[in-house]
């Protein structure tokens, strides 16, 4: 069975607001976030400068940096695109208005949160990446991820079953709803680790990077002891997925969920034993990304289980 138009284009937007997590995680890594000091253009240039030469007057040739600038300037650009992939899925959803409303309005929601995105984004560069405002962006870009997962779930839901006893199917929910829950806890107390040493690394006289996770002092500590609420409640996830269902779907993407916890914790170690390394911090973005969608989506296949409620 073939797909059609909304499900190739939804699909499509869905891969492509993922790869721009994975290239934010770069940007940042890359301390590429001023690389255009001003926004929408980028050194009051539609196309940016690939040399000090082509600087235009008023700007200081200590802003310039041309890997830093297009890095960010790649950025952006990818940004549009999104922005144009996710106008075509609501604009492609209307289709369902009558028979599933709910995609129509996920992607609806999806296309007023890319225009938020877009102006904080902007926000993000006249405030000089103000900590918060970088949080917030992330967390917009998290609900995105899902408004789209949920649209072309509920799109393409006929296209599967999954069997699921009541009992399998409650037990799932609840520690499914634990382990989203834990996940963007987690995620706040990892952005504001990265917010302090964000702060520490800007200073006049910066400390050694070796330095920068022992200065964080409290926040870090929560943040690497919340981690076993995580670890626990998707160990339970998995053990649930795997031994008390018989749907293969359900145990393959429940494996595919705890395997990313296993990454984010494995990463995690690897960024306070080895001085944050930068392809540590890309990998640790992208794969909270992948945690959170691949949780909501088991999260929809339990929930919406028609078997399930024939199973009692």
């Amino acid at each position: 069975m073939k797909l059609n138009t909304y499900q190739k284009v939804a699909l499509t937007t869905l891969g492509a607001t993922i790869f721009l997590i994975f290239v934010g995680g770069l940007v940042r890594a890359a301390g590429a976030g001023l690389g255009c000091p001003d926004w929408p253009k980028c050194f009051g240039m539609w196309i940016p400068p690939t040399s000090p030469a082509e600087l235009p007057s008023g700007y200081d040739l200590s802003q310039f940096n041309v890997y830093k600038t297009w890095t960010e300037y790649i950025n952006r650009l990818i940004g549009v695109v999104i922005g144009l992939l996710i106008t075509a899925t609501f604009a492609l959803s209307f289709r369902y208005r009558q028979s599933k409303p709910e995609v129509m309005y996920s992607s609806g929601a999806a296309f007023v949160l890319v225009l938020v995105q877009g102006w904080l984004g902007g926000q993000v560069v006249i405030t000089g990446l103000d900590e918060w405002l970088i949080t917030l962006h992330m967390l917009l870009a998290m609900i995105i991820m899902m408004a789209l997962i949920y649209a072309v779930y509920n799109a393409s839901a006929d296209r599967f079953t999954v069997q699921l006893s009541s009992d399998s199917k409650q037990a799932l929910f609840i520690v499914l709803v634990i382990v989203i829950v834990s996940t963007f806890v987690q995620l706040m107390l990892g952005t504001q680790v990265r917010e302090v040493i964000d702060v520490l690394k800007n200073l006049a006289e910066p400390p050694p990077r070796e330095n920068w996770i022992s200065k964080v002092g409290l926040m870090d500590e929560v943040h690497r002891s919340f981690s076993w609420i995580v670890l626990i409640s998707g160990a339970a996830l998995f053990y649930l997925s795997r031994w008390r269902n018989s749907s293969q779907i359900i145990k393959k993407v429940g494996t595919v969920v705890f395997g990313l916890i296993l990454l984010q914790i494995a990463t995690g170690v690897g960024l306070y034993y080895l001085s944050l390394p930068p392809v540590y911090q890309v990998v640790h973005l992208t794969g909270i990304a992948f945690l959170i969608g691949f949780e909501f989506l088991l999260l929809l296949m339990v929930k919406s289980n028609p078997a399930a409620k024939a199973n009692k």
